[in-house]
């Protein structure tokens, strides 16, 4: 083997072992790239009670309501499925009932998620890409319209 040829096959084993590891990693990371989970994904895909994720969609009118000092309690809907939610602690300006909102922390073994994070949307036109699919696919939302409960 000439001394070309030793180097030409050093540099594809090298480029099949990156390319083994990005695959690796991707696939490792394959539900850690998606933002948050609608309800319906939290559903489909059985997560775990204590698993660490967030879950997106509309805050459901009329669920709002106060169950202790700083304690907030909601469901998170994307109008086919509900997620009940507790927080604890100051929310966001914009967050209101009809409004979109991302929420982090842990699902509870009795169906319930436990928030230690509210996001709330930025403006009156802004809507998740992801709620909006979900939205559109149950037939509730155009563009260019408001959502329908």
């Amino acid at each position: 083997m000439t001394r070309k040829q030793r180097r030409a096959t050093f540099i594809a084993l090298g480029l099949g072992i990156l390319a083994v590891a990005v695959g690796l990693v991707l696939n490792a990371m394959r539900d850690n790239i998606v933002f948050f989970y609608s309800p319906s994904d939290v559903v489909e895909k059985s997560i775990a009670p204590g698993t660490r994720f967030r879950l997106g969609g509309m805050v459901e009118k009329g669920s709002l309501r106060h169950t202790g000092p700083a304690t907030i309690a909601f469901e998170v809907t994307d109008f086919s499925k509900r997620i009940p939610v507790t927080y604890t602690g100051l929310l966001p300006d914009l967050f209101r009932e009809g409004q979109g909102v991302v929420a982090e922390g842990r699902l509870g073994a009795d169906g319930n998620f436990t928030a230690d994070t509210v996001l709330a949307k930025h403006d009156e036109k802004y809507m998740p890409p992801e709620v909006a699919a979900a939205l559109k696919k149950s037939g509730r939302w155009k563009e260019g319209e408001e959502a329908k409960p």
